[in-house]
């Protein structure tokens, strides 16, 4: 009853800051760390949406254009741009942007140069759960990069990150002929630099420098849940999802493409490297309930979870907020539509 009344009085806690504009105190949800086997019963005062907005708050007017070889390439709070300045030989900052200079005239020149500030942000503490992982940065999805960054960097200047998530879901015959539906369900392990502790899509994973979509779910596939390559090679390509939040230190226009797979029933995900702490199969009623009513999943999952049960029909039209969550699973900064992949990231009325 206790802890009920904890979960309650949480969920209060969120709103309240919700309806004054600070999302989630700047994306810091109040949450609760519970075991994977339990769940929230109790009607919360929360609805699907409320995901959505988690995903998409953000202030556009504290961010500078961040422009690379004349592309606008990311976006940089306008404080961290003083701090910047002290990198005069690579940056040239004003007031209406930042951007690397001119002489940085190749992907090599412009990689060193902004690894050089990436190692000083390291030192001082500004940048912390370093990867020695590198993000590509392009002007869109598609085009060639003009550098790579650190991916623990890669939020503070505002740059794309490209993802990639696995539903893993389980159909099988009830008793009566007929037919259930699950999701597995992963436990982000304790000691994560990120989001330790928190429920997970069956996996899921940046990609990285030199990588494509595919072999990095198959890789994923493998180091987080032991899945063999023949079952990862089944997974389908299903949506690609967009937001853009303030979080990890910084400004986060990311792109997930969301993959399903139907798995047998005889096989059993298990951690493999360290990242999962477990997984669990769910039915997709309890997944559903508990994206509905909690934030015990890592923010992004609960949309791709929201973006699995419209695909399968289970939040339709009926749903009041059915149309903004078909159109918010897909935005960009400034709230503009992602019709347009020449449009990442921009402002409102803002070309690239």
């Amino acid at each position: 009853m206790i802890a009920r009344r904890f979960y309650a009085a949480a969920s209060l806690l969120r709103r309240f800051f919700y309806g004054r504009g600070t999302l989630a105190l700047r994306g810091a949800c109040v949450k609760a760390t519970r075991g994977l086997s339990e769940v929230e019963t109790s009607q919360s005062i929360m609805t699907f949406l409320d995901h959505i907005r988690v995903c998409n708050d953000h202030d556009p007017a504290r961010y500078l254009p961040f422009i690379a070889a004349g592309s606008r390439v990311g976006w940089v709070a306008r404080d961290f741009a003083a701090r910047l300045e002290a990198f005069a030989d690579i940056f040239a900052i004003n007031d209406a942007a930042i951007a690397l200079r001119d002489d940085l005239a190749d992907f090599d020149a412009r990689t060193a140069a902004m690894k050089r500030v990436t190692d000083a942000l390291r030192a001082d503490g500004t940048v912390t759960a370093w990867r020695d992982e590198f993000y590509a940065v392009a002007p869109r999805f598609g085009a060639a990069p003009l550098f790579k960054i650190e991916r623990a960097a890669a939020p503070k200047f505002g740059v794309t990150s490209l993802g990639v998530h696995l539903n893993g879901i389980v159909r099988t015959k009830d008793t009566n002929g007929g037919k259930s539906l699950s999701m597995w369900v992963s436990r982000r392990s304790a000691v994560k630099a990120t989001y330790p502790n928190e429920l997970d899509n069956l996996c899921a994973g940046g990609i990285s420098y030199g990588h494509g979509v595919r072999d990095t779910l198959i890789k994923e596939a493998h180091e987080e849940a032991s899945m063999p390559a023949h079952l990862a090679e089944r997974a389908a390509p299903a949506s690609a999802i967009t937001y853009c939040c303030e979080r990890d230190g910084g400004l986060r226009p990311d792109i997930l493409f969301v993959y399903d797979v139907e798995l047998p029933a005889d096989f059993t995900p298990s951690p493999n490297d360290g990242e999962s702490a477990g997984f669990e199969l769910w039915p997709i009623e309890r997944v559903m309930a508990t994206v509905r009513g909690s934030y015990d999943f890592k923010f992004n999952c609960n949309l791709v979870i929201i973006d699995f049960l419209i695909r399968e029909g289970l939040i339709g039209p009926d749903e009041p907020d059915y149309l903004a969550l078909v159109t918010g699973l897909r935005r960009w900064v400034g709230g503009a539509s992602a019709g347009d992949v020449v449009e990442l990231g921009a402002l409102k009325g803002t070309k690239s």
